[in-house]
């Protein structure tokens, strides 16, 4: 029992870099724009943690921004009768921009205070469904994870040296569990979740590599293992902002003035996270151990484990003393 549960070992954790190469594009037709083509220059999205990335599956678009004067959104500012409800120069977290002291018409019900932004302010609809980029669950990632454990100055990666370019570009995560390209539709499923579904709003996904490494001598292995798993809150109703998603902007010039289009992007964000050890048998902490557990003494001694005919046979060779 203590040889399969590798209690004579001594252990080191690992340590870990992980580098994410994303491919694919994508074409949809986004409100009020028209047909646009996404490379992974647009739907990566802004750079993440050093063990992660981004993709964007899902926008609300507020097209032909201009600076200007404009009313506040009722839902980010209080409602307005006259002037002297609006104060000049006001503004806190919720706000697009700054009050100009001016109770202004936002539709023929309600009065909003009048700001200095960039107008129109930005629409509040809700997310589009489905999602407008639900076609990135077909890109794929290409995940290369380095290890060390400095311990044993044992380095490894999750690319193989038998993997080369030929292999990359064909091998199939369906039925090589290798294969360090993963489809992104693959990933959210193995977590249990549906693409579909999760584009809408976004949220986070973690994909887990588990080292489990064995450098006894005919017994060595050290190969990756991945998993998958969600990590944010999923349910709407029981989180108060649901899903992930950031804000950016696309400037241009029509007839010499500054407009910008505002896109809020909803999307997935993917966390590589690492796991593993490393465990090898040295002679003395092997001997005191067994010494210890069976009460063998010794002054020295040879183990050697190796696996024939599925059982495991071992040779312990003793120098006993008086």
């Amino acid at each position: 029992m203590m040889l399969w549960n590798r209690e004579y070992q001594e252990f080191d954790l690992v340590v870990s870099s992980v580098t994410t190469k994303l491919k694919g594009v994508a074409q949809t037709n986004l409100p009020g724009i028209g047909d646009v083509v996404w490379d992974v220059l647009d739907f990566s999205g802004l750079p993440q943690d050093k063990n992660s990335f981004f993709v964007v599956t899902n926008v609300i678009i507020t097209k032909n921004q201009m600076k200007g004067k404009c009313p506040e959104v009722p839902s980010k500012g209080r409602l307005c009768r006259t002037d002297k409800d609006c104060e000049k120069g006001a503004w806190d977290q919720q706000s697009h921009g700054i009050q100009t002291g001016s109770c202004v018409k936002f539709d023929v019900l309600k009065k909003t205070c009048e700001v200095s932004a960039w107008c129109p302010t930005e629409a509040t609809s809700s997310p589009p469904r489905p999602a407008l980029l639900a076609a990135a669950e077909n890109f794929t990632v290409l995940i290369k994870n380095n290890i060390r454990f400095p311990a044993f100055s044992f380095i490894r990666r999750n690319i193989l040296p038998q993997m080369n370019v030929a292999y990359l570009r064909s091998c199939d995560r369906g039925n090589d569990s290798l294969c360090p390209i993963f489809r992104l539709g693959d990933i959210v499923r193995g977590a249990g979740e549906t693409f579909s579904d999760m584009a809408v709003e976004g949220g986070v996904i973690g994909i887990q590599i588990k080292w489990d490494c064995n450098l006894d001598r005919f017994m060595q292995s050290c190969l990756p293992r991945y998993s998958f798993r969600r990590l944010d809150e999923k349910e709407s109703n029981r989180s108060l902002y649901p899903g992930l998603n950031y804000r950016f902007v696309k400037y241009h010039m029509v007839n010499g003035v500054e407009e910008r289009t505002l896109y809020k992007a909803f999307g997935i964000r993917f966390d590589v996270l690492v796991f593993g050890r490393v465990g090898s048998a040295p002679q003395t902490s092997s001997a005191r151990l067994l010494s210890r557990n069976y009460g063998v003494p010794f002054v020295n001694w040879d183990l050697n484990i190796f696996l024939e005919n599925k059982y495991l046979i071992y040779e312990l060779n003793i120098l006993f003393t008086n």
